[in-house]
């Protein structure tokens, strides 16, 4: 792995505690609030991924970062045929098959410690989901073509907006934690997904983040 993904497997395998709980509200009354009102965007960002994932029954899905396998897990439990999660810090995926198990979805869910560019499967997936990613990749057009290349149907990924108030605040605070992240323009997205080799693109400003579909072939009216 680069220097970069070293960099930023560190990071999330120092934080996979915190960014389980954020999910699981394992938190006080007061933190869980906050989450709701500073966070909200997160679960904004949930919602149009299941929504656009539709169908998701007998389809098989690769989900690119893929955290603490709740968008993995949530897709199982939608009777998806297959949910192959990548993630490049080991933390995160030992969360990802714990909670799982817990859900009782381990059969249809696998979790593999590895980079998307790194990763060697021939086996396309209908659907291919890269939410909360592209913040943290300073050259996003290879993972972008790789998914274009690994998907059958559509992406749906998710970019945070350049021009808001959070993202100077955002970069800052990352920055004192050795973590960099990435802001886009709606130009610049709509740029790397025709780059990328997708046919066409929906995008959608939601919140402070621009949550994109990207159809492998133009959709059939």
């Amino acid at each position: 792995m680069s220097e970069e993904i070293q960099t930023q497997a560190a990071y999330w395998n120092r934080e996979s505690g915190a960014f389980q709980s954020i999910y699981s509200h394992e938190k006080s009354a007061l933190a869980n609030l906050l989450d709701r009102v500073f966070r909200k965007d997160m679960y904004k960002r949930f919602e149009f991924t299941i929504e656009h994932a539709d169908p998701v029954s007998g389809r098989t899905f690769l989900d690119v970062g893929c955290g603490n396998g709740l968008y993995a897990i949530e897709l199982a439990k939608r009777k998806a045929a297959r949910v192959t999660g990548i993630d490049i810090a080991e933390n995160m995926l030992q969360l990802c098959r714990d909670n799982a198990a817990r859900e009782g979805v381990s059969g249809t869910c696998e979790f593999i410690h590895s980079d998307l560019l790194e990763f060697g499967s021939s086996v396309h997936s209908d659907v291919s989901i890269g939410i909360g990613l592209f913040d943290y990749i300073s050259d996003p057009l290879p993972v972008l073509t790789k998914m274009c290349q690994v998907t059958k149907d559509r992406a749906i990924v998710s970019f945070p907006r350049l021009w808001t108030w959070r993202a100077p605040v955002r970069k800052v605070r990352l920055f004192l934690r050795n973590c960099d992240v990435h802001f886009y323009s709606r130009r610049r997205v709509l740029t790397l997904m025709k780059e990328a080799g997708f046919a066409q693109q929906e995008i959608v400003r939601v919140g402070k983040l621009f949550c994109v579909v990207g159809h492998v072939s133009p959709p059939v009216a």
